[in-house]
């Protein structure tokens, strides 16, 4: 007999030969369909929106990259500063900051226009109580033995002199006469200029200096200075052949009066170190040894235009709050050992070279302290401004001997002979001051180090 079946309240009943016989029924059951769990779907639905969201992320993205290089490179935005172009090297608006009261206030307060311009420097101050005098020791040669034992592992020579670490010791006691290393050593050491420009530079009681050596930077003209100014203030650039050659195929050519407009150039031969930062040292750190009549100086980077009249800032920094050094605040760190970890993160310095200069700073007892005398002990020393008096004058010799003894990163030394030496009379400006004395654009180019023989 032929299979059949029956449906009988919602359940399927088949019936064989083989089950009539035996009086069984055999009774399907039809399954539940199972849900899917909830995680899963979950899941389903996340990928759906992150395939479809990408694609919609990555063309907002795109859209606002667009936008961002619109509004950026449109003549409503000024251009990036590290772009030297005509409209920067103009620039004379004042950095602000928000005061106490919300409003805003310029960081750097100079006289106005006509103060400056009648603006004359100050009697010539009465010689420090601490220090009457500084002789250098140009005149005071070492022993053959003491030079070779030097010349193994250092980077003195013949145009620093070959100081001993007692020797070093001893020029930080302050006493009416100190006698200590600070460059041109001797006459075969190196840095040498001509006649002329050593007559130019005994005539200047007032300077603007700075100096590009290996032909890296670009030379900014000064803004922003009365007549007056630019009648009593030398402005000196240090070069040497190979920036020479670079800025003549800018189209920067040394006239006949030895000038690239207010810049009075000095040409510089026989650099005395391989390291071109470290001959940047020399006018940056010892203008007092270079410009024997000055009175005053204000130190300039490379990389920065100064804009500001000098007479002004002398009267702002130095005159007005009676101070002898005045530098910008580290605008990121505060100790010299944080200043050491980001050197050498940054690849500035090796770490074995801080690793040795900061376990001498150990040693002679330096802490890692933030502040000192109430105040942050780092500083930025792309603009210094100073008297030429003879405590500002060993502070800057000493520094000096610090840079050429460890590494060339000044920062790193500042603080170290700002506590040893305690001067008074050191003034640590506001980062928003700096910015407000020069435009910065950065370095144009890679300099390459010398290749010398040892001295």
């Amino acid at each position: 007999m032929p299979s059949s079946s029956s449906l009988i309240q919602g359940i399927s009943i088949s019936v064989s030969d083989n089950d009539e016989a035996t009086g069984k029924v055999r009774v399907r059951v039809r399954r539940k369909r199972h849900r899917e769990p909830v995680s899963a779907r979950r899941r389903r639905i996340l990928f759906r929106w992150v395939r479809r969201g990408v694609p919609l992320l990555l063309a907002f993205l795109a859209v606002s990259l667009l936008l961002y290089e619109s509004y950026r490179l449109g003549p409503f935005r000024s251009p990036s500063p590290r772009t030297p172009v005509a409209a920067d090297l103009s620039r004379l608006d004042r950095s602000t900051r928000a005061g106490a009261d919300g409003a805003r206030k310029s960081c750097l307060k100079l006289l106005n226009p006509r103060e400056l311009q009648n603006l004359e420097l100050p009697e010539t101050p009465e010689t420090s109580r601490l220090i009457k005098e500084v002789v250098c020791r140009s005149s005071q040669p070492h022993r053959e033995d003491d030079i070779s034992l030097h010349r193994e592992n250092s980077r003195l020579n013949s145009f620093t002199g070959y100081q001993t670490l007692t020797e070093r010791e001893e020029s930080f006691k302050v006493k009416e006469s100190v006698t200590v290393h600070c460059g041109f050593y001797n006459e075969n050491g190196g840095f040498r200029v001509s006649d002329v420009d050593k007559e130019y530079m005994r005539s200047c009681e007032v300077l603007v200096a700075t100096c590009a050596f290996g032909g890296g930077d670009d030379l900014h003209q000064p803004i922003g200075m009365t007549e007056n100014s630019i009648r009593k203030v030398c402005y000196v650039a240090f070069w040497d052949e190979v920036t020479r050659a670079a800025q003549e195929e800018e189209g920067n050519k040394i006239g006949k009066d030895l000038m690239i407009g207010l810049w009075r150039i000095i040409l510089v031969s026989n650099l005395p170190f391989s390291d071109q930062r470290l001959n940047g040292k020399i006018p940056k750190l010892i203008s007092h040894r270079l410009f024997p009549m000055a009175r005053y100086s204000i130190w300039v980077d490379s990389k920065s235009q100064f804009r500001r009249d000098p007479l002004g800032v002398l009267e702002a920094l130095l005159w007005r709050s009676n101070s002898s050094l005045a530098l910008s605040e580290h605008g990121a760190r505060s100790s010299l050992y944080d200043e050491a970890k980001a050197i050498v993160k940054k690849h500035k310095a090796t770490p074995e070279e801080v690793n040795c200069q900061l376990d001498q700073y150990r040693q002679d007892g330096i802490p890692d302290e933030k502040r000192f005398n109430g105040k942050k002990a780092l500083a930025e020393a792309s603009v210094i401004v100073r008297d030429h008096a003879p405590l500002t004058n060993l502070f800057m010799c000493l520094w000096f001997n610090e840079v050429v003894r460890f590494t060339s990163r000044d920062q790193l030394s500042f603080p170290y002979v700002l506590r040893r030496l305690n001067p008074p009379g050191v003034h640590l400006f506001p980062v928003c001051a700096r910015k407000e004395l020069v435009n910065s654009f950065g370095h144009r180019r890679k300099v390459k180090d010398l290749v010398k023989e040892a001295r």
